[in-house]
C-alpha cells in the first residue's frame, strides 16, 4: 500500500509543480488553487509512505516520478521540446526509480 500511494503522491507532485508554472506567481486563482491542494495531498501521501519506506527512497522515487511527468507535461503541452538526449536521460531517470523499488 506504501508504495501506491507514493506514486500517486509522486503523479501529485507532477500536478502542483505545472499548477505553480500555471499559476502566473499566484496571481490566477485555479492554477493557486490546484497547486496547494495537490501539493497538500502530495505531501501528506508522501509522508504516509515513509512511515513503511525509508526516507531516502520514499523522497527519491516521489521526486523521480514528479520530475518525469512534469518534463512530460511540458513536451505535451508544446512549452519544451524533447531531445534524443533529454528522452534518454528522463528513461534513465525513470530506471532508476524502478531500479529502487527492485532493491526495496
Amino acid at each position: 500500500m506504501a508504495w501506491l500511494v507514493l506514486i500517486i503522491s509522486g503523479v501529485l507532485e507532477a500536478v502542483w509543480a505545472t499548477a505553480l508554472g500555471a499559476s502566473d506567481g499566484f496571481k490566477r486563482k485555479l492554477p493557486t488553487f490546484i497547486f496547494v491542494a495537490s501539493m497538500a495531498v502530495s505531501m501528506a501521501g508522501l509522508a504516509y509512505a515513509m512511515k513503511e519506506l525509508p526516507t531516502g527512497t520514499s523522497y527519491a522515487v516521489w521526486v523521480g516520478i514528479g520530475a518525469v511527468l512534469t518534463a512530460v507535461l511540458a513536451v505535451l503541452r508544446k512549452q519544451e521540446k524533447l531531445s534524443l538526449s533529454r528522452a534518454a536521460l528522463l528513461t534513465a531517470l525513470i530506471g532508476c526509480v524502478v531500479g529502487l523499488k527492485v532493491v526495496s
